[in-house]
């Protein structure tokens, strides 16, 4: 009897967990009726249309789509439905004021990386491009919904030469001569590499994607926050480029460079790099090159508009030159016709700055047109984004289209018309969804 009554409950239990997989197998369904749709390409609004999600993708978009009937609705009511934004330059991890950071503990580092990330959400970005920081387990946090934040493209520690942009040791450090251990606070934490030679090169981009990086990014030029390095110094020898290109390429993934300066660039673009940041200080003819190259152009505006705690008198010298460089850089590509430009903000030592990183979309309106900048911030930076190939842990992201990852904005007015609306984002952001899953419903 008692292996009867056990045999019985066996079967019930195992009735009970077919029923429970065969549930969970179920898509889950959302469909958004009555949206005019920007896709992240066109010039221009679609006629009112719906759009269905399924487990986290986009399945079908049409008028009057026939859903299943468990499908959640949500009503658009007319209002325009654009892609999740790409923030392809940040610096997630790197949000506390200066003095803080070299005074803190990993802790403070990462309680203020939740509150930055979930910034960036809340502003309407769903995914976004870290070029430097220790972001691995924040990424890995965020994909498993303990933390509200982006979608994270990481590239570990930018890798840096001595005396490069990654090298924020103040002059008191010892030299590495003398002391193979000397290191800053942000090297020490993996928000920076310093490397020298190939076999150094190597190893920190290997160590990179060992722990998950999508992309490497490497310094050839000088910076700004960096103590040791003007913005004309080129940086890294070619064979040590060629070493980071090496192991990006064996990995199927690309890298990308920091670099304001002509020198550095035909340096970086000739050896492979694919991605170029900042470059403010180029001339017309570099710039020229790079489009035929095909090369990504990633330069950032605001950032270079706003003073931070903590800078020096030579560091705020070196803001200014870059800033002055911006207009020539952005008229130049606006007159011929550069094909790849994206999206960024490269904001960094201030939670208040990030606040206000929309307010980049609406400053690129003075050489670009409105679709021009939207684009930046949608499907050209997914394009870039995906140039990660195998090492995409995503799918398809910036555009509205089929199959593409349910990365979706529901926004109260035009932005193809009023660029102004996307920097009120608490106010016209009705609906902030990423992969299929709501983070913000006012509608």
């Amino acid at each position: 009897m008692k292996q009867q009554l056990f045999n019985t409950a066996r079967k019930a239990a195992m009735v009970c967990l077919v029923t429970l997989a065969a549930s969970l197998a179920v898509a889950e369904s959302t469909v958004i009726r009555d949206a005019r749709i920007f896709d992240g390409i066109q010039d221009s609004l679609s006629t009112a249309q719906d759009v269905l999600i399924e487990d986290g993708v986009i399945q079908s978009i049409g008028a009057n789509l026939t859903t299943p009937a468990d499908a959640k609705v949500i009503d658009a009511g007319g209002r325009t439905l654009m892609p999740g934004l790409i923030d392809a330059h940040t610096h997630v991890m790197l949000q506390l004021p200066v003095w803080s950071a070299l005074t803190s503990d990993d802790y403070t580092f990462a309680y203020t990386a939740t509150v930055a990330a979930k910034m960036f959400l809340d502003n309407g970005f769903t995914t976004i491009r870290d070029m430097s920081g220790n972001t691995f387990s924040l990424k890995k946090a965020i994909d498993k919904g303990l933390v509200a934040g982006p979608r994270i493209y990481p590239s570990g520690g930018m890798i840096s030469q001595t005396s490069g942009h990654g090298d924020h040791r103040t002059d008191q450090a010892p030299s590495r001569l003398l002391d193979p251990t000397s290191r800053s606070p942000l090297e020490e934490r993996g928000m920076v590499v310093v490397a020298d030679g190939t076999a150094q090169v190597l190893q920190a981009a290997r160590e990179n994607l060992r722990r998950g990086a999508t992309q490497l990014k490497i310094s050839v030029g000088g910076g700004i926050s960096s103590y040791a390095d003007p913005l004309d110094v080129t940086q890294f020898t070619e064979a040590e480029v060629s070493a980071a290109v090496d192991a990006a390429n064996d990995w199927g993934t690309y890298v990308a460079a920091h670099v304001y300066n002509s020198k550095g660039v035909r340096r970086a673009v000739d050896l492979g790099v694919r991605s170029i940041e900042h470059a403010n200080l180029i001339d017309r003819d570099t710039i020229k090159y790079m489009n035929k190259k095909g090369i990504w152009l990633s330069p950032q505006v605001l950032v270079f508009k706003q003073e931070f705690n903590g800078m020096n008198a030579d560091q705020l010298a070196k803001q200014r030159q870059a800033y002055d460089g911006l207009n020539d850089l952005m008229t130049t590509a606006n007159e011929i016709g550069y094909k790849n430009i994206v999206f960024g903000t490269d904001i960094v030592t201030s939670l208040k700055a990030l606040e206000s990183t929309n307010q980049e979309l609406a400053i690129r309106t003075q050489w670009f047109s409105n679709v021009e900048v939207l684009r930046q911030a949608t499907s050209k930076a997914g394009e870039l984004v995906g140039l990660s190939g195998p090492r995409n842990p995503y799918g398809k992201v910036g555009v509205i289209e089929v199959g593409a990852l349910a990365d979706i904005l529901i926004v109260d007015g035009n932005p193809l018309k009023d660029m102004g609306i996307l920097t009120q984002p608490q106010q016209n952001l009705r609906v902030i969804m990423k992969g299929g899953s709501v983070h913000k419903n006012t509608l």
